[in-house]
């Protein structure tokens, strides 16, 4: 339990927690800023497309968790083209909510995990997971849009043309990443970065 002394001060891990020094103050506020530069990268358009055919721009917009388009594109064009298996999005969300965790937990355990002679803070190892892993989402988002535009013939950035499967005419398309590509970028280097970094704002407490 957590208690407090004479002069009201209040003891223990949340004593400490509480009581951490400048430099540990300034990681967290870091730390946050990082992670709430991740949840809204998550939450932005990562990459668009407008079809020439269909009146105003992107009708595709690729999310961390799938494509969404307008009813025109859904209505003429095959599914299989740009959606994703059934279990991507639940994954995805899945896989968002326990980053948001890892790094919240990060701001709060204080124990480290051994490899081999190495003895790592546990903190330190779920902010770099967090980050390498979303550095792995944004390469991998832009991996499979490149593949989905190769099996159709088209260019996944930049100006392109595709055959309508309806109407056998060309039609242009033209697609760009998004500014939530880009933030997502900066927020797993960020993560990364601020995790082989942690141990010069909060140093180990002496024996």
């Amino acid at each position: 339990m957590t208690q407090t002394d004479a002069t009201g001060t209040t003891q223990g891990p949340v004593g400490a927690w509480i009581r951490a020094g400048v430099g540990a103050w300034i990681f967290r506020i870091l730390l946050v800023i990082a992670a709430a530069l991740m949840a809204y990268s998550w939450l932005q358009p990562w990459w668009s497309a407008d079809v020439a055919i269909f009146k105003g721009t992107d009708d595709l917009v690729l999310h961390p968790w799938g494509i969404e388009t307008i009813r025109q594109v859904r209505a003429a064009a095959d599914p299989d083209l740009y959606a994703m298996p059934w279990f991507f999005a639940p994954f995805t969300w899945t896989y968002f909510v326990v980053a948001m965790l890892a790094l919240a937990a990060s701001l709060f355990v204080p124990w480290t995990i051994s490899l081999g002679r190495i003895k790592l803070p546990l903190a330190a190892v779920l902010i770099a997971v967090v980050g390498l892993s979303y550095l792995i989402t944004v390469g991998l988002a832009y991996g499979i849009g490149e593949m989905r535009a190769a099996a159709v013939d088209t260019s996944f950035i930049g100006k392109s043309q595709f055959t309508d499967p309806m109407s056998s005419r060309k039609i242009k398309m033209v697609s760009d990443l998004r500014d939530g590509y880009w933030y997502a970028l900066y927020a797993g280097v960020a993560l990364f970065f601020l995790a082989l970094v942690r141990g010069l704002f909060i140093r180990k407490p002496k024996a």
